[in-house]
């Protein structure tokens, strides 16, 4: 991914203070949206769909897609990289 790539994501991520908090909590670790939603502030149905945009453009990835309850999420490389630039 280039450089441009990465400020035109960052661009995205922080036109919604809700992609940027939810990044920012998910940092390097693998946390479910309950433990997101707790320590970001954002209330859970809130959560869901940020996580969603996420996905879509490459930012976040679900690792236990099938999983009722308890879904596991981390952030892509590209997501890292963004959240780089962010801090």
């Amino acid at each position: 991914m280039t450089t441009d790539d990465i400020l035109i994501l960052k661009s995205y991520v922080e036109i919604s203070s809700y992609r940027t908090n939810v990044m920012k909590s998910i940092g390097t670790e693998t946390k479910i949206p309950s433990v997101i939603a707790n320590e970001s502030g954002i209330i859970p149905n809130h959560i869901s769909n940020v996580l969603k945009d996420l996905k879509e453009h490459g930012l976040a990835v679900c690792i236990n897609e099938n999983a009722r309850k308890g879904r596991l999420y981390r952030l892509t490389n590209d997501g890292l990289q963004v959240l780089e630039v962010l801090e």
